[in-house]
């Protein structure tokens, strides 16, 4: 955690750097295609209407364009697991908070739902505060430590993370929460309907593969979205 900034700022590098990837830390390529797998299942923007059938790839089975563009709802998105070690959803938390007022173009709920020992960090939580009391920003956190069907009413996005086990420093801390959540078909029957499911994978024990088959199900969708995402990095990068 924190060796790619460090060496971005202080190694005497002349080239960028990216990160993808960084112990506990972040995970801002995975944030990238997270965004836009958001954006894309939910056509979120009119403009953007019919990117599944331009790219040569399976349409998504649901459209959630009329709970998203009819009327002022806000994006609630549900991040479910090991937000304590989950470097994808520190970075996704800060860059859909950077991306409400001139991308999103709604009120952006975020709901944190984990062990108690396991909660989102409170550095992540600061940066999102502090970003949309800067810029101004309509964004709520949300904290939810025990019933998912609770954290999931009224979603639109559930992002599902796996317990790390190499995270832990003794197997028993491990065993304590191994399992505590999981996706499975019966819980998905509590699920709003036009909700979607991500997930960065691998997966381990977290999503019952019981919920592959739910049209609601986008993380083999999420998956196939990073080879696009991430194959413009570098020309990003590099300008």
């Amino acid at each position: 955690k924190g060796t790619v900034t460090e060496v971005a700022l202080h190694g005497g590098l002349q080239k960028p750097v990216v990160n993808a990837g960084d112990g506990v830390g972040e995970h801002p390529t995975q944030a990238l295609l997270d965004l836009f797998t958001i954006v894309d299942e939910l056509d979120m923007f009119p403009t953007m209407a019919g990117t599944h059938q331009d790219r040569n790839h399976q349409a998504s089975p649901i459209s959630t364009a009329t709970a998203i563009n009819d009327g002022d709802g806000p994006l609630v998105v549900v991040m479910l697991g090991d937000l304590k070690h989950g470097r994808t959803v520190h970075s996704l938390a800060k860059l859909l908070a950077r991306s409400q007022q001139g991308f999103l173009q709604r009120r952006l709920v975020l709901r944190y739902c984990s062990p108690p020992s396991l909660k989102m960090p409170d550095y992540v939580k600061a940066y999102v505060d502090e970003y949309a009391q800067r810029s101004g920003s309509d964004i709520v956190q949300e904290e939810f430590s025990g019933d998912v069907k609770e954290a999931m009413r009224g979603a639109n996005v559930l992002y599902v993370t796996r317990v790390q086990k190499e995270r832990f420093e003794n197997v028993e801390d491990y065993n304590v929460v191994k399992g505590i959540y999981v996706v499975d078909a019966n819980l998905m029957k509590s699920a709003p309907q036009k909700m979607i499911v991500m997930h960065p994978l691998p997966r381990v024990d977290e999503i019952s593969t019981d919920v592959d088959s739910d049209p609601r199900a986008a993380y083999f969708r999420e998956m196939e979205n990073g080879l696009y995402v991430k194959d413009g990095d570098p020309g990003i990068v590099a300008g």
